[in-house]
This record gives structure tokens, C-alpha cells and sequence, in this order.
């Protein structure tokens, strides 16, 4: 096959522990999927069921064990903001997936950074319009190493935070996800069929806020390690 150009390679985050590789397809995120967040942001979780939106592959970042990531404060805003999560990837395909049997496409899970053009967000939304320039744009989706569901289990709890320079900004609990990694890759397949290589940015917690070049964000998910990134 010709092409008129030659395609990139595919974005590859490191499996932890190995030599491997995780190619990624698709990144999926879920919108405000703790309740607290969902109230700071102005909505009532109790009212809303899950609602997804997307990122392009080649926004995400992976940052290796001990590395840390530069990233460039982005154009066209003066309010970027950090949001810490828990990251699923899929290793198997579906559609219409039960909840029962959902974690069975979930393959491994890593720590992520979903960064945020806050401001530009909140005017999209503001004009009813799409979110992708608040929420698509390059390199706004850090990800630590994978590490397989077979080595770590899957989560119903552990705890999740963020610090900004040293200090807390987000402290929360996988268990206090409204919709859990199962439900959400249920709903979602209902939408989508999910494929192997795919990665869902399952929500963050409350906390979020705005961070400036010279900032240094540590993010981290018990039992995944922590990932670590300077703002320039």
C-alpha cells in the first residue's frame, strides 16, 4: 500500500515492568464522574447520568518511571488546569458490554493527567459549543506506565491526589467514583465499540485548579506510582 505520506507510528505508553508496549487507539474521558467535582463545577451529580467526550490519540504523553515531563504551558489561555485520574485501557473488544462482565476488556490501568484550557472550556460551553479546543489540544493527556489488571487487580477503591509545588490539591478515592470503571465501560460500549488499545479517563476528583510555568505537578494512584511534571 502507498500512501501520500507516511503515517506516524502509533502513540506507545510503557507497560510496567517489561519491554512492552501499549499502542493507543482511542482516548475516551468521562465528565465529571465524582460528586464532589461535579458541585464544585457548578452541576448536581445526582441528576446526570455519565456523558463522555474524547481526545485525539496523539494527545497523550507517556512519562516513564523516574522521568520528568516539561510541558508547555498551552496558547490561547491564561487558566490551565490539572486534573488527576485513574486510566483504564482495554484489551478487548465489545459492544453492549454487560456490567458484569466488563472488567473482563479492561487489560491494565496507569495514573493520567487530563489538562484542562479551563477558560476556553467554560466559553464553549457557555455558547453551546463542542469542548475540543478546551480539552483536545496537544499534549493535554500525560499517562504514567500501564500496569496489567493481572498484576494490580482492578479498583473499587484506593486513593488518588495531586500536589502542586508540594501542596495537596487533590485527595480523594477510586471508590467515590459515581460511575465505576465497570459501569463506565458498559455505558460507554452502548456508544462505541471499544477495541484493544483504547484508553478511558475514568474522571478526577475535586480540587482542580490552575497552575503556571514554573509549576511542578505530582500526580498519583495507589498501587500505580506517581507521575511527575514541570509546567514551562
Amino acid at each position: 500500500m502507498e500512501f501520500v505520506f507516511q503515517p506516524e507510528a502509533p502513540v506507545a505508553v510503557p507497560v510496567a515492568g517489561s519491554d512492552v508496549h501499549f499502542a493507543v487507539r482511542r482516548v475516551y474521558c468521562v465528565g465529571r464522574n465524582y460528586a464532589a467535582h461535579a458541585r464544585e463545577m457548578g452541576f448536581d451529580p445526582d441528576r446526570e447520568p455519565p456523558f463522555f467526550f474524547c481526545k485525539p490519540a496523539d494527545a497523550v504523553v507517556p512519562v516513564a518511571y523516574g522521568e520528568l515531563l516539561e510541558l508547555n504551558y498551552p496558547p490561547k489561555t491564561s487558566n490551565y488546569h490539572y486534573e488527576a485520574e485513574l486510566v483504564a485501557v482495554i484489551g478487548k473488544g465489545g459492544s453492549d458490554i454487560a456490567v458484569a462482565g466488563a472488567l473482563d476488556h479492561v487489560w491494565g490501568y496507569a495514573v493520567g493527567l487530563d489538562m484542562t484550557r479551563r477558560d476556553l472550556q467554560m466559553k464553549m460551553r457557555e455558547m453551546g459549543r463542542p469542548w475540543e479546543i478546551g480539552k483536545a489540544f496537544d499534549r493535554s493527556a500525560p499517562i504514567g506506565p500501564i500496569h496489567k489488571a493481572s498484576d494490580v487487580g482492578h479498583f473499587e477503591k484506593g486513593g488518588i491526589w495531586l500536589t502542586v509545588n508540594g501542596e495537596m490539591k487533590q485527595q480523594s478515592d477510586i471508590s467515590h467514583l459515581i460511575w465505576s470503571v465497570a459501569d463506565t465501560v458498559a455505558d460507554l460500549s452502548k456508544f462505541f465499540r471499544l477495541e484493544p488499545g483504547d484508553v478511558i479517563y475514568t474522571g478526577t476528583p475535586e480540587g482542580v485548579g490552575a497552575v503556571k510555568a514554573g509549576d511542578s505537578i505530582t500526580v498519583g494512584v495507589e498501587k500505580l506510582g506517581e507521575l511527575h511534571v514541570r509546567v514551562v
